[in-house]
């Protein structure tokens, strides 16, 4: 035990406040338990389950809903681009690594390179489908600016505090 390396940490024990003493010598790795619950809350009223859903409902009532989806089909657009991208580099890869049935050099990677053009495409397109949607909303809120500014004058202006000069 004279070996620095070794007795280094044979009083680790006591220096936790006797915590690794507590659990008698033994590891218990965690555990995580994940719970999906498919029933749904609730009737359906005909539309599209928004569990299962990338999308909410397209119900255009309210700028706000306008806003709510053109935001949450950017951010579905944005992560899947990321998805294909990533899937597409994966894919070359593994493509690259089948052998060439003709023996070219380098004839497998030139045939995986065209099969991943295709699904870089995808990618790409799905990039352009989340610039879209955001100027999608910023074409609504320009085309009907009268309307929105319209609506919004009439709400109620929040109070500023009043000043109680009494209550000293």
């Amino acid at each position: 035990m004279n070996d620095p390396k070794t007795g280094k940490f044979a009083n680790a024990g006591a220096a936790a406040g006797g915590f690794v003493g507590a659990l008698g010598g033994s590891i218990v790795p965690p555990i995580n338990v994940t719970v999906n619950n498919t029933k749904q809350a609730g009737g359906s009223s005909g539309r599209r389950p928004h569990a299962e859903a990338l999308l909410p409902a397209p119900d255009f009532t309210s700028p706000a809903q306008v806003r709510n989806y053109c935001n949450t089909l950017r951010a579905a657009a944005v992560t899947l681009s990321i998805e294909v991208a990533m899937g597409t580099e994966i894919l070359k890869g593994v493509l690259a690594a089948v052998p060439d049935p003709e023996g070219r050099a380098f004839g497998s990677r030139i045939r995986a390179a065209k099969v991943a053009r295709k699904m870089n495409r995808a990618a790409e397109d799905l990039r352009s489908a989340a610039k879209n949607a955001a100027a999608c909303y910023a074409t609504f809120q320009q085309e009907f600016e009268e309307e929105i500014n319209r609506v919004r004058h009439r709400a109620r202006k929040p109070q500023q505090p009043v000043m109680n000069w009494a209550q000293q």
